[in-house]
């Protein structure tokens, strides 16, 4: 009988509730997908305990070392939030999520935060909330020496390696639908597709694809940015607004310190050497270099001189015809 209305239950997308050692878990279908209402802010330190989704295998944003505990440029992060918020970097409890998943450990609440490489787009800001950025990126392609791909135009009749549910997949299902995609579910089966030859070439994040190519001799990273500049945040539950709230408040407070440059400096400068600029990478208090907006101002600039000279341009056309007639 207990199977039976489950199974109504579950079929029909009616909130299932048990209780577990003294906690509620609730689950419910919503378009597809499990939903569950996310811990507050006051729920999480009651308990004691932050959940961070991290990846772990992301050398070095975030991966498990040789002696099986995480670190990386991402977990470093999210233990100086739990000391802040919670009074202790122990006071965080790690879950390993993947690229496909993200999303969905923050709908159905297995999670508080993702701090797991998470690039900000429109269409993932509709269905989680993102707090201010840490770090900026854009999509780069790694590929053997021997046949190493350094334009896009190089990809045609080839396989592209990427991970599902990533910028990379979207970016070149979106402007080069021609282009074959192999696609895997984790960076670690996508990485060991390169090395077997199953794909010609691989493409994430260029961070990331820079960091693997000085790790694994034989292979450069051909095009090292591609598409735009993209930032990478945090992201919480949508309508959080106090747990969101507070990570900024922590975001602003840690620029102070200059808090992200010693994070790339204790994760990431070891697998870069000198090889990458900080400033390139690092965003402190949530503010995006002006650079990167001035660049940005002047394309919106010179589109629109282009469209003003366009129009100037068919005026006299038209003072010509009213001559004419």
């Amino acid at each position: 009988m207990k199977k039976k209305l489950l199974a109504v239950l579950l079929a029909t997308g009616v909130a299932a509730t048990t209780l577990l050692g003294g906690s509620i878990l609730v689950s419910a279908a919503d378009d597809g997908g499990n939903t569950a209402q996310a811990r507050t802010l006051d729920e999480i330190k009651e308990d004691g305990k932050i959940k961070i989704g991290v990846f772990s295998d992301k050398n070095p944003f975030g991966y498990v070392d040789e002696n099986g505990d995480v670190q990386g440029y991402d977990v470093y992060f999210g233990k100086r939030l739990a000391k802040d918020l919670l009074g202790s970097e122990d006071d965080v409890e790690f879950t390993y999520v993947e690229a496909a998943s993200r999303v969905e450990y923050l709908q159905s609440a297995k999670v508080d935060v993702i701090l797991a490489n998470f690039t900000v787009t429109d269409d993932r800001a509709e269905k989680v909330d993102f707090a201010l950025p840490y770090m900026k990126v854009a999509l780069g392609v790694v590929s053997p020496d021997d046949a190493l791909i350094t334009d896009v135009k190089d990809l045609e009749g080839k396989k592209l390696i990427v991970v599902k549910g990533t910028t990379a997949e979207t970016y070149f299902t979106d402007n080069y639908p021609d282009i074959e995609l192999v696609k895997f579910d984790e960076y670690q089966e996508a990485y060991d597709a390169l090395l077997d030859g199953r794909g010609d070439a691989f493409s994430t994040d260029n961070t990331e694809v820079l960091a693997w190519a000085q790790q694994n001799e034989g292979f450069s990273v051909g095009i090292e940015s591609l598409g735009d500049i993209d930032t990478i945040a945090p992201a919480v539950q949508k309508g959080n607004t106090d747990l969101l709230n507070a990570i900024n408040d922590e975001i602003k407070s840690l620029a102070d310190e200059q808090f992200f440059h010693a994070d790339f400096e204790e994760t990431l400068k070891p697998v870069y050497g000198d090889n990458i600029d900080p400033e390139d990478l690092v965003v402190e208090g949530g503010v995006v270099d002006s650079e990167d907006a001035e660049e940005a101002d002047t394309t919106d600039a010179d589109a629109a001189d282009d469209t003003e000279e366009a129009e100037t341009t068919e005026e006299p056309e038209e003072t010509e015809a009213a001559d004419a007639e």
